[in-house]
């Protein structure tokens, strides 16, 4: 009997093919399957998530309209780290979606889940942000790419959500990135058997905390956060860069998996359009007072910002 490939079936089912396709016309493939999560997103660019024969490591959440980007108007990347450093975005495509309908280009490490509860298979790793903006950039300058022209190389973000946020904190350093975005994570302060992580986590201590050199926004659920220990100490210890420490109370698990991301997108979303798109407007919310504060269901704490 015959075999093939995952990459060769979503390509039979996205091109309409019933002949196996060669490994070039699968990475030439546009997209190898995609689709729309809840309703596309509240922005003004309704989104897709995609998988790339190019990129089949990684899920892609885009506008499904590129045609409206061009070099006057481009999307910023940003690479995106799960939660329990899982190889899928399964848990956050509500969240992912919405930043996305926005005008981003949001590269999450894993697989794209085909259902709701398809939660992929083994880890990610730290690199693969690196490998998500490699691609990008790539893309851009790729004429055969759907992103060619499109893609604003100078605007990109790394963030993530617990052991993402770890991820993230580790590739931080890249010179390339402008900004990064750490939710629900901090660098632990107490070391668990010896070690700086748990099993699978990136061994970080805290000097890479020294290593940031862009503007940050932290995102924690409260004191109940297992994570909120570490991350406010990440904040106080952070006084060379522009941050922000915003906390709501709602746990470890953060709202992504509400309605459109829920309240953790929306303030996200402001900070991408302020730090990756020039949007002083949506930056209000960090630079003006009350700003995000005035939202009761936020605390928030800034440093360096104007």
């Amino acid at each position: 009997m015959m075999k093939f490939s995952i990459l060769t079936c979503f390509a039979w089912v996205v091109l309409g093919s019933f002949q196996p396709l060669s490994a070039q016309q699968v990475s030439d493939a546009p997209y190898l399957a995609s689709r729309v999560v809840e309703d596309g997103g509240t922005g003004p660019y309704s989104a897709i998530m995609t998988t790339h024969g190019s990129l089949v490591t990684h899920t892609v959440f885009h506008p499904k309209d590129l045609s409206v980007f061009d070099s006057a108007h481009k999307l910023p990347i940003i690479a995106w780290g799960n939660g329990a450093c899982a190889n899928s975005p399964w848990e956050h495509v509500n969240y992912l979606s919405e930043i996305a309908s926005h005008g981003f280009l949001v590269i999450a490490s894993g697989t794209m889940p085909q259902t709701d509860d398809d939660k992929g298979n083994g880890r990610s790793v730290s690199t693969q942000l690196i490998d998500a903006i490699d691609w990008a950039i790539a893309q851009n300058r790729d004429p055969k790419s759907p992103y060619y022209g499109k893609i604003d190389e100078t605007k990109i973000s790394v963030s993530g959500m617990s052991c993402g946020g770890l991820q993230a904190l580790e590739v931080a350093s890249d010179p390339r990135v402008t900004t990064a975005v750490i939710c629900n994570s901090g660098i632990f302060v107490t070391p668990i058997n010896g070690q700086n992580n748990i099993p699978g986590m990136p061994a970080l201590t805290k000097d890479y905390l020294k290593q940031i050199h862009s503007p940050t926004l932290y995102m924690l659920g409260g004191e109940t956060d297992i994570a909120y220990a570490n991350g406010m100490d990440d904040y106080a210890r952070i006084n060379h860069v522009p941050i922000v420490m915003a906390n709501m109370d709602v746990g470890h698990g953060g709202t992504y998996g509400e309605p459109h991301g829920g309240e953790f997108a929306k303030v996200a979303t402001a900070w991408f359009k302020w730090q990756l798109k020039d949007d002083t407007d949506a930056g209000k919310l960090f630079t003006r007072e009350p700003g995000l504060a005035a939202n009761k269901l936020w605390r928030v704490e800034k440093k360096n910002i104007p």
